[in-house]
């Protein structure tokens, strides 16, 4: 796992305050257009240098929410089964990813991470509501909270699947998945998935 280090020079992004993720990429400038997301994808601006932090966020229920967002897509990675407890290939996974959208689009991944998450949360979902042998689905509006875990999740396996019997890598898969959400394409596996659950929700209103 030597593949793991941040950058070839060590005093670049970490000097003072300029803290980088993978000493590249800062969130200071990252702009966050939903209002209501705001406070749970905050630690975007967070600064640290990887986006490992010891499981420190599992303590307390709702605690990862302050959790760093880079970090909660690394976290998504770690799925399912043979992937489980292997956060260095999460984190390798993600810093090349992050290469590969700054190359494609120019802009700062932590900018298309954000944007990705704000279209991929579903607004609005439909619940079970009933006892007994009634049972009827109703629709309900989605906290934000469960918006940027249902979006992690989405991209996460949009990814995955993607990149299962495919010549291309789960980095470029996962660059895909995170260019075409933040363009809020039709291409993209979780506006697909957040359209739908979406759709269904309004047919139970």
């Amino acid at each position: 796992m030597t593949d793991i280090a941040i950058t070839d020079d060590p005093t670049l992004g970490q000097t003072g305050t300029d803290i980088r993720v993978f000493g590249k990429w800062t969130g200071a400038e990252v702009q966050i257009s939903d209002m209501s997301l705001e406070d749970y994808i905050l630690g975007a601006k967070q600064p640290k240098f990887l986006p490992h932090s010891a499981g420190r966020y599992q303590v307390k229920r709702f605690r990862k929410a302050s959790c760093p967002i880079v970090e909660r897509l690394v976290c998504s990675l770690m799925f399912h089964g043979r992937n489980n407890g292997k956060k260095l290939m999460a984190v390798r996974i993600v810093r090349h990813t992050f290469e590969i959208i700054h190359l494609l689009s120019g802009e700062n991944p932590l900018q298309v991470l954000v944007n990705a998450i704000i279209n991929s949360g579903p607004r609005e979902d439909s619940t079970r509501i009933g006892r007994q042998g009634t049972v009827r689905r109703q629709a309900v509006d989605v906290s934000p909270l469960r918006r940027v875990n249902q979006a992690l999740y989405l991209i996460c396996t949009g990814a995955r699947d993607s990149a299962f019997k495919s010549v291309k890598t789960i980095a470029e898969c996962l660059a895909d998945e995170l260019i075409n959400a933040a363009k809020g394409s039709s291409t993209s596996f979780a506006i697909k998935r957040k359209d739908e659950l979406e759709r269904v929700a309004k047919s139970n209103r």
